[in-house]
């Protein structure tokens, strides 16, 4: 942008920020403005919004892992990974989730985006071509932006599009990403044919498994363990420690010698500060639990068949779930909002999915699956949807 020439008249402090009205204007306009809402400590409601699967955030054993874990090792991790940031509760964390997936090693992050953002762009660069599902989490795409990579995204769930793709690039290496499960509707990527397309062509295969791992799988093991791909040499996995394992942080499994590289070239590794030690805790305890507890992942999935069917029956536009996620279609941004808006007042909390967030441009609820809701419970949170819903929901 040009400075402002000789004569022109300075903008006024108090005014410099003023372009930000004008576009919330249009935010609001569109009915697409977004609410923090805080939620009390202990509440009432029946939660089918947050991403809690198996039950497990509240649960003594990884709430007191976290707890104790604070008073030994402080309330934070004192500095990034490559400092003083990596405890023995990191190290054991990421053997015991490199042996719970079948891989050669993990990395534990921060977070799950930022797990992302190491993995994309410290597997691709200015010599890669990068093929994605145009469906994948922001996580991703932010990745594929700050990668340098010659970027293709294809239409959703199409192996075939993924080939032609690949077949057609101008960069020497290739990376595919996508989500196992898709975070709006919650389908399953066809992970099989996308490795097949993979090989074909030479490239490494980026799997986001954040909504399959601890669902998926034997024992939770995940959507990529599933698939039989989890130990592959050119297969890598992230996952999120803020979902089925109740805590907090990401990962990335894969290769050893992935890992390695990593942990020199992944700059929101190298330069983040570490997971706090109560979240690595805790994360740890509930893989313990997950471990001695298998059939949690089971229940997770008997309660989102449980939601989809009962609301389907009631006359909606439900997408079949594959993992813990249940969408139900709206007919617009605005009567997704007064929506949720009326089953939160009437003690059911669900999710509200509208445009941008929606790569489809269709709003939707969203509701997600827990190993620990009763029939009373889907029952409950069906009658409450139905007696919310707008005109033309059905």
């Amino acid at each position: 942008m040009n400075a402002p020439g000789p004569g022109t008249t300075p903008t006024p402090p108090e005014q410099t920020f003023d372009w930000i009205d004008v576009e919330s204007a249009k935010r609001a306009e569109a009915g697409l403005l977004r609410r923090l809402t805080p939620r009390a400590a202990k509440s009432a409601e029946l939660d089918l919004a947050g991403n809690d699967y198996l039950g497990l955030a509240r649960d003594k054993r990884v709430a007191g892992a976290a707890a104790a874990a604070a008073l030994r090792w402080g309330s934070g991790s004192t500095g990034s990974r490559l400092v003083t940031g990596s405890t023995e509760l990191h190290a054991e964390l990421e053997q015991e989730l490199a042996k719970f997936c079948g891989t050669q090693a993990a990395l534990v992050f921060s977070s799950g985006f930022t797990a992302n953002l190491g993995a994309v762009t410290a597997l691709s660069g200015a010599e890669s071509a990068i093929v994605t599902d145009k469906y994948i989490h922001a996580s991703l795409i932010e990745g594929c932006r700050l990668s340098r990579s010659d970027v293709a995204a294809v239409a959703h769930g199409d192996p075939a599009a993924m080939k032609h793709a690949l077949s057609t690039r101008r960069k020497p290496r290739a990376l595919v990403v996508t989500d196992s499960i898709f975070s709006v509707d919650g389908d399953l990527a066809p992970l099989n044919e996308l490795a097949t397309a993979c090989r074909e062509h030479g490239a490494g295969l980026l799997v986001d498994d954040a909504h399959g791992f601890g669902v998926l799988g034997e024992g939770g093991r995940g959507a990529v363990h599933e698939a039989g791909l989890s130990g592959s040499p050119d297969v890598v996995t992230t996952i999120t420690l803020s979902k089925s394992l109740g805590a907090q942080g990401g990962a990335v499994l894969g290769p050893r010698r992935v890992i390695k590289h990593l942990v020199d070239t992944a700059r929101s590794f190298i330069f983040d500060t570490a997971l706090a030690p109560a979240s690595t805790a805790a994360a740890l305890a509930a893989l313990g639990v997950l471990r001695a507890e298998p059939e949690l992942s089971g229940k997770v999935l008997t309660a989102a068949g449980a939601l989809a069917e009962q609301l389907g029956a009631a006359g909606f536009t439900v997408s079949t779930p594959q993992a813990a996620v249940i969408s139900v279609r709206a007919p617009s941004p605005e009567d997704a909002v007064a929506w949720a808006a009326r089953c939160a007042e009437q003690g059911v909390r669900v999710g509200c999915f509208r445009p941008p967030s929606v790569p489809d441009g269709v709003s939707r609820l969203r509701l997600t699956a827990r190993a620990d809701l009763t029939e009373s419970d889907v029952e409950t949170a069906v009658k409450v949807i139905t007696e919310a819903a707008p005109q033309g929901a059905r």
